[in-house]
């Protein structure tokens, strides 16, 4: 059987028809006439919709959740659209509720048709630009141009007639136009693109305001991208005027977004450009409590110095602090700090003549139970944190400093490639200082057997024998 449909409501008086008669969607034939009708014939908004012949078959009764999504996906650009809803109708008539699925193959296409429809009525919303008409008589006085995917105009007209009052306006696409009075919508055939060419002071003024609001150190082309299709910007006023902005950002205009003043401006919200791509001037902090430059400041009990004499021959750098260096603000008060203690008494070597500390000023740290293990810190945590020891190395001005495992190493030798392997041969000389590389005392309690850890020892009293070969003056 042909049928002839040029709107919803013609489908769905033919589809009653054809479900009367008990043909099945293989043997309807469904053809979209070129007359569109009326733009604004809908769907009754009752909770259940009847499709029945008078006194001719038993009712069938739709959900108003399968109402709403027909008549949404009435509006998807499918040439078989048509047939296709009425397979979904003959499928509940029979029974198979699973067509309402996003599971089943129908029900699929019938969520991603009403998906689709919907995202293009919010587009048209968002990206529409009505230009304002000099006063003529019976003209409309607000004109826009759209070109949508799906058939969504009369959906978009009734949001617009409620949102803009008497004001009289009217909408062009490609396929059709729609026009509000004031009181009324009316439809309208097609029109050109020019139609909606005119000239308007307010878009002028517009276009003002976004270049006075434009940041290029706050652009990111990328997701500008993203939220605007690419589709929309030819007919938005702005889409004349960015790609120049855009641009100008790229050749330099970044550097000078942001002014000095905006770094120190107050307030939760954080600016998302770094200070080496937008240079704006910002307070560093003056202790190293205030210290935020990573996020481990918000797990951790406190920040944990370093500690010994200001002029100290030889500096001892680790890890971070562990769970009671953590609690008691010192480092090296732990298990690991008893065999660096016993380490130091063994290579003649006493504690409080060498200065110690860490490449990390909080504990990192996961939970396990009810107890907060060691958690190796990101490179990126070490990066944010080595401003504290530069300042330490300043301050104490070691001869000799032992870095114990390998993210000490790291740090000191601002090297993210760094090994130990490559470097515990042997001391070697780093920006006018000595650095002898040993294990970490935590290595030594995490050794697999009694060997391996005598073996981990050894090598932490040998290095600490030669710093002290290495800076004999204030040892001893």
């Amino acid at each position: 059987m042909r049928r002839v449909v040029r709107s919803f409501d013609e489908w769905r008086a033919a589809a009653r028809g054809l479900l009367a008669d008990g043909v099945p969607p293989e043997c309807a034939e469904w053809v979209a006439s070129d007359d569109d009708g009326d733009l604004f014939s809908a769907a009754s908004a009752a909770n259940e919709e009847v499709l029945a012949r008078p006194a001719a078959v038993v009712a069938l009764r739709l959900p108003r959740e399968l109402m709403e999504m027909l008549t949404s996906a009435a509006c998807f650009s499918a040439t078989d659209r048509w047939a296709f809803l009425y397979k979904v109708l003959w499928r509940w008539q029979l029974g198979e509720r699973e067509v309402m699925s996003a599971a089943d193959p129908d029900g699929a296409r019938l969520y991603a048709m009403v998906k689709a429809v919907r995202r293009e009525e919010h587009d048209m919303h968002a990206y529409i630009r009505f230009r304002e008409r000099k006063e003529e008589d019976g003209a409309p006085r607000f004109v826009a141009w759209f070109e949508p995917t799906h058939e969504v105009l009369p959906q978009v007209a009734v949001h617009f007639a409620r949102r803009m009052g008497s004001a009289t306006w009217m909408i062009a696409t490609p396929s059709a136009a729609v026009l509000w009075d004031g009181e009324q919508l009316h439809d309208a055939p097609a029109l050109m693109r020019s139609a909606a060419d005119i000239d308007d002071a307010g878009e002028a003024l517009w276009l003002t305001y976004y270049r006075s609001i434009f940041n290029p150190a706050r652009l990111n082309a990328e997701l500008l991208r993203s939220h605007i299709p690419s589709r929309f910007w030819k007919n938005l006023p702005e889409g004349a005027i960015v790609p120049a902005m855009v641009s100008a950002a790229a050749n330099g205009e970044r550097r000078t977004g942001q002014t000095g003043a905006v770094g120190r401006r107050g307030g939760a919200a954080t600016i998302a450009v770094t200070p080496e791509r937008a240079q704006p001037q910002r307070d560093q902090p003056d202790t190293l409590d205030q210290c935020r430059r990573c996020e481990l400041w918000r797990n951790a009990t406190q920040a944990v110095p370093g500690v010994g004499p200001r002029k100290a021959r030889i500096m001892l750098v680790g890890e971070q602090p562990g769970d009671q260096e953590d609690l008691q603000g010192l480092p090296f008060v732990g298990p690991a700090g008893a065999v660096l203690e016993r380490a130091l008494a063994e290579a003649g070597v006493k504690r409080d003549q060498v200065y110690l500390t860490n490449a990390v000023k909080h504990f990192k740290w996961e939970l396990r139970g009810k107890r907060r293990l060691h958690k190796t810190p990101a490179q990126r945590e070490v990066a944010a944190c080595h401003a504290w020891l530069e300042e330490e190395l300043a301050s104490v001005r070691p001869e000799v400093v032992v870095v114990l495992g390998a993210t000490a190493l790291k740090s000191v030798l601002q090297d993210g490639s760094a090994t130990m392997a490559s470097v515990m041969d042997a001391p070697f000389q780093h920006e006018g200082r000595w650095v002898v590389a040993v294990y970490h005392p935590s290595f030594v309690l995490r050794a697999r057997d009694e060997e391996s850890r005598q073996q981990a020892y050894e090598v932490i009293v040998a290095g600490l024998r030669q710093a002290l070969t290495l800076a004999p003056a204030r040892s001893g």
